[in-house]
Order: C-alpha cells, then sequence, then structure tokens
C-alpha cells in the first residue's frame, strides 16, 4: 500500500442552480479532504486506502461506494449506527471560489476512535496521511493523533495537509493551536498561501517555510492558486509554475494536486529526490490540479492519469 489517508469522508451539497419558483438545487457530492487525496492518488496510479467514519445511511453507503469504485481501499470504514453521514454545503461564487457550511458536531466523522485504525492497516501504508479538519472535536481529534505517533514509530512517512475551516473552530487561536501541534510529527506538508501565516506569523515563503523545516519537516509545499507552488526541500526552495485553465470551481484542487504530488513521491527514495525530479512531480501535480479546477465537484472532476500525461 502506496498511502492510507485517515480523517473525514462527507457529502458536499453544491448548488448547482435554482428550481421552480427558485428553489435551490443541490448535487450531492463525496467530498471531505483526505477522501479527496485518496481518489486523486489513486486515479494517478498509486495504491491508497481510506479510514474515516459514516453513518448507517443511504450517504454513508453511497461515500463508501465511491472509494470503492475509484480504487481506494475501504475495508476499514467504520459505520457509526447512531450519528448520521457529515453534510457540508458548498457555495461557489461567480469566479469558482468555495465557501463552506458544515453540519457535523453530531455526526459520524467526528467520532472516529483509536479503535477504528488497527496497527495492521498503518503498517501496509508508506505513507500515512492526515488533515486537520478531524482535530477540530474529539474523539476524532485523539484518535488522528495517536495513529500518526503510532505510525511515526513503525518509520512511515507523515504527511499533513492543515486545511483550515474557519467554521469549524471556536475561534482563530483554538485553531492555530490544534493545527500546529501535529508539525514535529510530519515529513511531508502542504498548506496555501492564506495558511502559511497561520502556522508561522509571516507571509513570507522563504522565511515561512523555513520555520517549519525548523520542525523536521522535510518537503514543505506553499500552494499558490493560479500561480502555482512553492516548495522547500532543506535548504533548496524553488517554484513551479500553475497551469492556466477556465475556472470552474476550486472545489478539490489542493487535495488533487497534493494526491498527485504524493502519488509520484510515495515511489521515490526521498533521501535520493533532487530538485530537478520534485519540480517534475510538482509540475504534474499543477496540472492535475488545474484539469480538477476547471470542472466541477471535487472527487467527480479529479483527472485519470492518461489526462494529466496526455
Amino acid at each position: 500500500m502506496d498511502i492510507l489517508a485517515i480523517g473525514e469522508i462527507l457529502i458536499d451539497l453544491t448548488q448547482t442552480g435554482t428550481g421552480e419558483n427558485g428553489i435551490p438545487q443541490f448535487a450531492a457530492n463525496p467530498g471531505g479532504a483526505p477522501a479527496n487525496l485518496a481518489v486523486a492518488a489513486a486515479r494517478l496510479g498509486a495504491q491508497t486506502a481510506f479510514i474515516g467514519k459514516v453513518g448507517a445511511d443511504g450517504f454513508g453507503s453511497y461515500l463508501t461506494s465511491v472509494l470503492k469504485q475509484n480504487g481506494v481501499d475501504a475495508s476499514h470504514v467504520a459505520v457509526d449506527p447512531e450519528d448520521p453521514t457529515t453534510i457540508a454545503v458548498v457555495s461557489v461564487d461567480a469566479s469558482g471560489e468555495r465557501s463552506f457550511s458544515f453540519y457535523r458536531k453530531a455526526n459520524a466523522d467526528v467520532k472516529l476512535t483509536a479503535g477504528d485504525i488497527p496497527d495492521s492497516a498503518l503498517q501496509r501504508a508508506r505513507f500515512v496521511h492526515f488533515g486537520s479538519v478531524s482535530l477540530t472535536a474529539d474523539p476524532s481529534r485523539s484518535a488522528t493523533l495517536d495513529a500518526v505517533r503510532r505510525a511515526r514509530a513503525m518509520g512511515k512517512v507523515i504527511t499533513y495537509d492543515p486545511n483550515y475551516r474557519a467554521n469549524l473552530w471556536p475561534d482563530a487561536a483554538a485553531a492555530v493551536a490544534q493545527m500546529k501541534a501535529p508539525l514535529k510529527l510530519v515529513d511531508i506538508l502542504k498548506v496555501s498561501d492564506e495558511e502559511l501565516p497561520l502556522l508561522t506569523g509571516t507571509t513570507d515563503y522563504e522565511t515561512g517555510t523555513a520555520l517549519l523545516a525548523e520542525q523536521g519537516i522535510r518537503l514543505v509545499f506553499v500552494t499558490l492558486g493560479p500561480d502555482g507552488v512553492f516548495y522547500r526541500m532543506g535548504g533548496q526552495t524553488g517554484r513551479v509554475a500553475g497551469v492556466p485553465c477556465t475556472v470552474g470551481d476550486t472545489n478539490g484542487a489542493g487535495d488533487t494536486f497534493f494526491g498527485a504530488a504524493l502519488s509520484k513521491l510515495c515511489k521515490e527514495d526521498l533521501d535520493a529526490l533532487t530538485p530537478e525530479k520534485l519540480e517534475a512531480i510538482l509540475a504534474f501535480a499543477n496540472k492535475a490540479a488545474s484539469l480538477t479546477t476547471s470542472r466541477h465537484g471535487a472527487i467527480p472532476a479529479m483527472p485519470t492519469l492518461a489526462e494529466v500525461e496526455g
């Protein structure tokens, strides 16, 4: 197994238009950043698995089937018999930018426990990935951090996306504290240019990534939207240009980027990685993200390996 992703899987209710009498119409798209990443990497040739929790309802069954249809091992997806599958309402503005409203205070993804994440699943993976949405509340917070610590003790490569969603936290200070807490456990980090100052106190890419590298993070990627990505690998830094596109919506673009990058990095000897090789991988990831951005939805918009290489 190349990559095991741990965290939230949910339904993105995305408005598609209006019906009679102006009633909004929504599409129920599969979503959740770690699940998105697992699918993106699987479509691009990696062997991936996902561990999260869904409700014993139609949405939960649908999400599990989507993982399987996309080649993701869903054998450890847990089912909560009492709490429903989590829902996010996604609004997309005229430029394709997203905003989220979450319905998850008593929903299944937050109820993930350490017992739902067995050592056997961690042992099978080379990379173990997580995000910050599962850190917003217990028991999923404790379960996720426990799994990451176990995986690190096993010698796994830990990858992290501190995917900031302001309305999931009581305040910005609480969010920053929890998002920063796992950094010393991380080998590969992806942040957006908006998230970098939350973790480092600076908007300067060189300075901010250097501060992150001081915590032991081997690779840092700062995504810059249409401008591509800034990277740091030890003392070396650089930029890789984005791939222009007409925006459908940006939902899932960052997850596609990171999933694409990890689909290549998981097959590399990280100790022998050169800047030239890394930049080729990031160019591949930028193209994959651009293709997702040019379409609508997250998982439904993610490209295949043939599309990215074509």
